[in-house]
């Protein structure tokens, strides 16, 4: 499936920068080591993403699976508010709570829902399955603590961009087998659901921000062996059943090579029954809401997000 669509102007200006930079000798994300594409992923968000709101940020320290979880509690307002865990994306190498701070501002204050980021641990010091088992200890720790934080127990969202999509998903179906905490939606939003790159779209867009080099090297970073690309945890889409799942919100991007995996996991939960929201942003590229200070279109599409959030977990009334 091509895009008969434009680049959005935004998303080609940044594009033309990288390009520019690049042709001065700027190195590409796979050329330097994971301390340095940290480094350089963050400036990245600094120069294209804005601050968000100022809103209530606390500070969270929690346990996980291999000792404390750090996490930012963003609180739009008072009263028992709905609860977004948010997992980060980057690749699983690379993203921090500071590269998504302003995303996730932009989400509370928009959603009326708090945001609880959450700073899972990256590879290739924790390789696969770390993110994951702290994905779900943040999940757990949710439900437990919500009532205290003066939360909503019972409308909990899970949430994340592109491998945080990706971590959103499977926390939901980790959910659903262990009779975990019960999940008012899955926000996906550019997820990766599948490490074998078998869509059309990894074909088809090479050049545009997320390249199969940079792809590889993240995978390379994550997955301790091939067959981890199998394992549902890390692939998604090779789940066995997409069943009683809770209800989900998929986003992809037009330019994006995760397009297709992302809508090919819209449809697979859809087929099984679970109530879906597919939208696809035609003219953009992985990565656009974060890039919101040349990319106007992403804080639109953080609207629509906050939109499919505010049907399933209305904000209780103070």
């Amino acid at each position: 499936m091509t895009n008969s669509a434009t680049l959005d102007p935004g998303a080609q200006r940044i594009l033309d920068i990288l390009a520019e930079a690049a042709e001065k000798g700027a190195p590409a994300l796979h050329e330097v080591t994971p301390a340095q594409a940290r480094q350089m992923n963050l400036r990245s968000k600094e120069l294209f993403g804005s601050d968000g709101p100022a809103l209530s940020c606390q500070a969270i320290n929690f346990p996980g699976p291999a000792g404390n979880i750090l996490g930012r509690l963003y609180r739009p307002g008072e009263g028992t508010l709905p609860i977004i865990v948010y997992y980060h994306g980057g690749g699983w190498v690379v993203g921090s709570l500071d590269t998504h701070d302003g995303l996730c501002r932009h989400l509370a204050s928009r959603s009326g829902a708090a945001v609880f980021s959450v700073d899972y641990r990256l590879a290739p010091e924790h390789v696969f399955p770390a993110a994951v088992d702290d994905a779900y200890a943040a999940l757990e720790w949710t439900a437990e603590n919500a009532g205290a934080l003066g939360l909503d127990p019972d409308a909990i969202i899970v949430a994340g961009d592109s491998a945080g999509g990706n971590l959103a998903a499977v926390v939901a179906l980790m959910a659903r087998e262990s009779a975990g905490p019960p999940i008012a939606l899955q926000a996906l939003l550019y997820p990766g659901t599948d490490m074998h790159m078998r869509g059309e779209s990894h074909r088809l867009f090479t050049e545009h921000l997320l390249t199969p080099e940079a792809i590889r090297w993240f995978r390379e970073h994550y997955l301790s062996r091939e067959s981890d690309r199998d394992d549902w945890r890390a692939s998604p889409l090779c789940a066995e059943r997409f069943d009683a799942l809770p209800p989900a919100y998929v986003m992809t991007a037009g330019f994006d090579p995760l397009r297709d995996e992302g809508k090919a996991y819209a449809d697979r939960l859809e087929a099984a029954g679970v109530p879906v929201t597919y939208r696809c942003f035609e003219g953009q590229i992985h990565g656009f809401l974060t890039l919101d200070k040349v990319i106007a279109q992403a804080l639109e599409a953080v609207d629509d997000v906050a939109a499919a959030i505010k049907r399933v977990a209305p904000r209780a009334p103070q």
